[in-house]
């Protein structure tokens, strides 16, 4: 974006030299007419008087005739280290770039709290504000918080991270100053379930909660996590301790549209036996390192409307839970399975998948030993299917890679980590997967430079990223690619 500013001035140092060689044209044209005796007068009043409207124009500088509004549309296209320094050329660009900030992170320290309404009273339409503070540091208080809302009347989206000394009473007197907030979140705070419920009282807009190792939560009739007056879309709940607190939450937001737990302690078999009774909407359910067993899973299966499903290490999970999810939830596009090596879930649970869910488009299997019985009936059945990870699997060899996965007729992305492949199984995707567009392999011991020759020899435009465990420099396939094709293809 600097080269905006850059033909802006560089435009006005090129008129500049172009008012200099016409003031030159026209001097040295009166001393030339004076010299021969043929001036009049009147020409050489004409000849001063074009001679000082350049004069006056080469004095004006262009970029402060550039309306405000554009100026403020390029500052916000700069990052903000360059914004930063664009803000110091002069007190106009600093007045610009400060009314057209509407995104703001500060260091929330406690020295930030006396400064606060100056900085504040500067950025006067902030929609979006991050306040950090590390974590050996005194964070702002109640106080700093209570000035935010007062001056942030535009704020839509805020993240607080790491500010300890912030209490349930102040959180309470913020609710009651910003409650037009619409995206909101909490990680590392000290405070508890009161003032999580003012915020969810007094915030009726609130559409994006994310709440994150939060310790003042304590156990008691008192202190379970309401829903309040806001509708929300989008609940992020990582690493609680007590996140049975929110499970009345959960269960009385029927808006739901996505809900991420991961890492938090509770019985979520059922707390979910509970809640899909309640939330129809709920097209996304991101799952990861909870207590859950397939008891869980089959609450899961009467969300028919469930879109997106990640199973990430839960130990008690097996086929039989995701069979449960295969015909209740046959609306699947997206799944992610993280089977942890215990090999619970198998082929059993991967070709209920494959019968059921015929609109699958991205298929995640981390520690699974799918084999070519469950990956055979994928590719008859899940024709949509275009990204496909297999990863940390004993079973995914050459055999499965050039008998089955090669009968993805709509794969374009295809990733394969920490499996016994070689470069002869590669070479089978030289043929098969018509649409393919890039293969990434990692930590594959038998995969090496050779095979990616190979392969973009017959297919040139295929984007192949290489990690087999040691090293592969990018020019040493380059150079072995130079010999079997003639132009060379880089790789990403």
């Amino acid at each position: 974006m600097f080269r905006i500013f850059e033909n802006l001035f560089m435009g006005q140092q090129s008129s500049s030299v172009a008012r200099a060689s016409r003031l030159k044209h026209v001097m040295g044209s009166i001393i030339r007419q004076r010299s021969s005796g043929l001036a009049c007068a009147s020409t050489q009043e004409e000849a001063v008087e074009e001679t000082e409207q350049l004069e006056l124009i080469e004095d004006v500088e262009y970029i402060t005739q550039l309306p405000d509004e554009c100026l403020a549309y390029v500052f916000q296209k700069l990052e903000a280290a360059d914004r930063n320094q664009c803000s110091l050329v002069c007190k106009h660009f600093h007045g610009v770039e400060a009314l057209g900030r509407q995104e703001l992170s500060l260091l929330a320290h406690a020295e930030l709290g006396p400064v606060l309404p100056a900085l504040l009273c500067r950025f006067k339409h902030l929609t979006k504000l991050a306040l950090r503070c590390d974590t050996p540091a005194k964070s702002i208080d109640d106080n700093a918080l209570f000035l935010v809302g007062q001056y942030c009347l535009q704020l839509k989206k805020l993240k607080l991270k790491g500010c300890k000394q912030l209490t349930d009473e102040g959180i309470g007197r913020f609710s009651k100053v910003c409650s037009s907030l619409k995206k909101l979140s909490f990680g590392s705070c000290s405070f508890g379930a009161r003032g999580v419920n003012s915020i969810l009282r007094n915030c009726s807009f609130l559409e994006d909660f994310t709440v994150k190792r939060l310790r003042g939560l304590v156990v008691g009739p008192s202190e379970f996590i309401e829903p309040g007056c806001c509708k929300l879309r989008r609940l992020c709940l990582k690493d609680l301790y007590n996140a049975q607190l929110f499970a009345p939450l959960i269960t009385g937001s029927k808006n739901l549209h996505t809900l991420i737990l991961a890492k938090n302690s509770g019985n979520w078999d059922k707390i979910l036996e509970l809640a899909t009774h309640h939330i129809p909407s709920l097209v996304e359910l991101q799952m990861e390192k909870l207590p859950l067993s397939d008891r869980g899973l089959n609450a899961v299966s009467k969300c028919s409307n469930l879109e997106v499903l990640y199973v990430m290490k839960t130990t008690e999970c097996t086929s039989v839970g995701l069979s449960a999810v295969a015909k209740g939830c046959r609306r699947l596009r997206k799944l992610h399975l993280d089977g942890w090596k215990l090999n619970h879930i198998g082929d059993t649970g991967l070709i209920s998948i494959a019968w059921k869910c015929k609109d699958l488009q991205e298929l995640v299997l981390i520690g699974i030993n799918a084999t070519t019985a469950s990956l055979g009936i994928m590719a008859s059945n899940c024709l949509r299917l275009e990204r496909l990870a297999l990863c940390s699997s004993d079973t995914i060899s050459d055999i499965e890679l050039s008998s089955v996965i090669i009968k993805f007729r709509a794969l374009k992305m295809l990733c394969i980590k920490s499996c016994p492949i070689t470069d002869q199984g590669m070479k089978a995707l030289a043929t098969g997967c018509p649409d393919l567009v890039k293969v990434k392999v990692k930590k594959c011991r038998g995969v090496t430079a050779g095979s990616a020759a190979f392969l973009l020899a017959h297919r040139p435009s295929l984007i192949i990223s290489l990690d087999s465990g040691v090293l592969v420099v990018e020019s040493e396939i380059a150079r072995i690619t130079e010999r079997t094709v003639p132009v060379a293809r880089s790789l990403h």
